[in-house]
């Protein structure tokens, strides 16, 4: 993730004909077929999948043994890494993830110009996890050189397909039984004029030089053509023509669909709109066999908090409406796009990024894409119910026990007394210098140790009574870095939270927590 110009494509994101609206509604949507289809397939094999972005600029990151443990408590099976650290390899092969491992942009030029010290970083980074026999782990699953280099670092771009085919070349003389693409994550802005996606095409200074031979290697060689895309720089660009319901996967009332007028199709959603316009793009190079060059989402995102003036959209809310709804769109739903429609086309996808990478310079909102912070605590809470196991921070059917609004504060404060005491709540994170010690307050005191109980009761049926001081909310009480026993999830960091026993509610218990 890097500057202002990811995801979006600069001064001509948006044209005055983006989209026409409902005003072609009522024309029939099977003449949509009439153009031929751009045939792009899902990225890799099997299902489609959604993995996550892991950077390190991170105060106190976790450990690489407690990483692992801490992605297998998320059900996390894919990630990638922006460099191929062979200590978060061995962890991430330990976990049973699968890794895209990156070449950093500043290495491009030893790789790019010795086809010999490519193949030595494969020997060195690659082999002794690419599953080479029964003795080493099978843990990467990609290699991406370099990241945005045609914005990021223009001046490497002479290199960056040198280094592509060299490092291909050096694991294809491996003869690994399980062949590990190469490819490179290129910026949106790329692609000139992607709305309406009919009409996109490559940036011509770049097209005939590089993207046209980078997609002839790629289909060459089963690569995926791997793109950096997010909505919400579309949306922060677009001047308020993009609704913000449609960059966040909310439906859009019929009046407000937005339809290609070129092709009468129509887009609930910027994700599908923007991968729609990379096939075009890729269709209008005429590159042979890159019609068949899958597309694979190396990031996409959205911050939960900037600039209040500069980016209002970056909010926790969004942040979670939009990467929830991408888990649903990817893994449940698999709709592929109006343009090359079914689970088949649909495109796999990462999640900028694990955790708030504090360390990073920049805007207010670089610091704020990660779903957890370093130390593994909710940033927020998603809502991926059903989205086969992936995150265990899912906050679908959670519920809450708080001090009631209207309760008074003696009542509030007996009730704690009892739930830290005779009811054996874990109540060590409201201590002094605990986590939850501020606001030091009676009500923030007593909603830690009711809920404590609470979730220690299984949330069992008058266990968040507590004489009318408690009540059940469905909102999560957690903030900063105060995580509420409610929204625990298993990692090494939070030891806390296996004191916490479950027990039976005695007829003794309910006189308050009854």
């Amino acid at each position: 993730m890097g500057s202002w110009s990811r995801g979006g494509s600069g001064s001509s994101l948006l044209t005055p004909l983006l989209f026409f609206l409902l005003s072609l509604h009522s024309l029939s949507l099977t003449v949509a077929t009439a153009g031929s289809p751009v045939v792009v397939s899902a990225a890799g094999s099997g299902e489609p999948y959604v993995g996550v972005t892991i950077g390190t600029a991170v105060t106190n990151l976790l450990s690489p043994s407690d990483l692992a443990d801490f992605l297998r408590a998320q059900h996390i099976t894919r990630v990638r890494l922006y460099d191929a650290d062979p200590r978060l390899l061995s962890a991430l092969a330990s976990a049973g993830a699968r890794a895209i491992v990156g070449v950093p942009n500043d290495e491009l030029l030893a790789l790019g110009s010795s086809p010999a010290t490519a193949a030595a970083w494969v020997a060195r980074r690659v082999l002794p996890f690419a599953g080479v026999n029964s003795s080493t782990p099978a843990v990467i699953s990609a290699i991406a050189v370099g990241d945005e280099v045609p914005t990021a670092l223009p001046s490497a771009l002479p290199v960056l397909l040198p280094a592509i085919r060299s490092l291909a070349s050096a694991l294809a003389a491996a003869n690994l039984s399980s062949p590990i693409p190469v490819s490179t994550p290129l910026p949106f802005s790329v692609v000139e004029d992607p709305f309406p996606p009919s009409q996109a095409f490559f940036n011509q200074t770049l097209a005939k030089t590089f993207v046209a031979p980078l997609l002839a290697h790629l289909a060459n060689t089963s690569a995926p053509l791997m793109l950096n895309l997010y909505p919400y720089y579309s949306l922060m660009q677009s001047d308020g023509v993009i609704p913000l319901d449609n960059a966040l996967f909310r439906p859009l009332p019929p009046s407000l669909e937005m339809v290609d007028p070129n092709t009468l199709l129509h887009y609930t959603n910027v994700f599908d709109a923007m991968l729609d316009a990379v096939r075009v793009a890729v269709r209008n190079l005429n590159v042979s066999g890159s019609g068949g060059v899958p597309i694979l989402v190396t990031e996409t995102g959205w911050p939960s908090y900037g600039d209040r003036r500069a980016e209002p959209y970056a909010s926790k809310d969004n942040a979670d409406t939009y990467n929830s709804n991408l888990i649903k769109h990817v893994l449940q739903d698999k709709p592929g796009t109006p343009m090359a429609p079914g689970a088949a086309a649909q495109s796999s996808a990462y999640i900028y990024e694990l955790f708030n990478e504090d360390l990073r310079p920049g805007p207010v909102s670089e610091a704020n894409w990660g779903l957890f912070y370093g130390n593994g605590t909710p940033v927020y809470l998603l809502h991926v119910s059903g989205a086969g196991g992936l995150l265990g921070n899912d906050t679908t059917d959670r519920s809450f026990c708080v001090a009631a609004d209207d309760a008074e504060e003696k009542a509030v404060q007996a009730a704690m007394d009892w739930a830290c005491g005779p009811g054996r709540a874990d109540c060590t994170a409201i201590q002094p210098g605990q986590g939850c010690y501020l606001p030091n307050d009676v009500r923030s005191h007593a909603s830690y140790a009711f809920d404590a109980y609470y979730q220690s009761q299984g949330r069992a049926a008058g266990s968040c009574y507590f004489q009318g001081a408690g009540m059940v909310t469905t909102t999560d009480p957690s903030h900063d870095n105060c995580l509420f026993p409610g929204s625990w999830v298993t990692t090494p960091n939070l030891a806390a939270q296996a004191t916490l026993q479950r027990r039976q509610v005695t007829p003794r218990d309910l006189q308050y927590g009854g």
